[in-house]
Parts: structure tokens; sequence; C-alpha cells
């Protein structure tokens, strides 16, 4: 988030229903078929709307997809789906942490052609 910006968030771009399961808390890790340096708060987006935001707090890996499968309670997916999305690469779990659902999804402008990750102007106000 750069200074003097206040409300210029790093949001994460995620499919539902595992949007939904981030920031309700249940699903704790992320799988993504790389690594990321970005750290700390990020808006958990999905359909141009900020559900809510979370906390990544480190990445883990390389997994295979068997390895995961292990840890389904903090994923949520299955075996099958992980050899799917895999593809045959390795397999990183994006650990977040400090879930919180916001009360109203909040509007944001996602720019064309985004697929992880979107720098959103959020109105605190909304």
């Amino acid at each position: 988030m750069p200074m003097g910006e206040p409300n210029l968030k790093k949001g994460l771009i995620v499919r539902e229903p595992f949007a939904s399961l981030i920031v309700e808390g249940k699903k704790t890790w992320e799988i993504r078929k790389s690594r990321t340096k970005v750290r700390g708060e990020i808006l958990i987006l999905n359909g141009g709307r900020a559900l809510g935001k979370a906390e990544l707090v480190e990445v883990l890996g390389p997994f295979t997809p068997e390895e995961l499968a292990e840890h389904r309670d903090k994923h949520l997916v299955d075996l099958d789906f992980l050899v799917d999305y895999s593809n045959g690469k390795a397999l990183y779990a994006w650990v977040l942490r400090n879930a919180e659902k916001f009360e109203k999804p909040i509007k944001v402008d996602i720019a064309k052609g985004a697929q992880v990750w979107a720098n959103v102007r959020v109105d605190e106000d909304e």
C-alpha cells in the first residue's frame, strides 16, 4: 500500500465459494501455484466487491497435491481439485489469519486483466 494513499489497498482476487469461506474464517490456506512476497492486511475480492479482509502471514510450500490433501481442514478442497488445479506444477499455501467479513461488501474498481492481485481504492465511509 503506497504511502500517501491511505485508501489504496492490496486485494486478492478469489473465486467463490472460497472468497466467502476465507472472510468467514473457515478457510485459512489459499492454494496458489506461486509464492508471493505480499504480507499484511489484504482485501478479499470477488465480483468487483471487497467481501472482507484478512492478514497474509506466510507462504508454505512447495507442496504436491497429495501433500496438501492432508491439510484439507485448512484449504477445504479435495485431492481431485488440487490435482486438476496444479496441472503438474508445485502448489503453495498462502496462510491467512484474522479474517473479517464486512457487514456489507464494498464495491471496488479492479483493473481490467487483473487475475491475482489488484490495487483498489476503498472509500472507508461506505
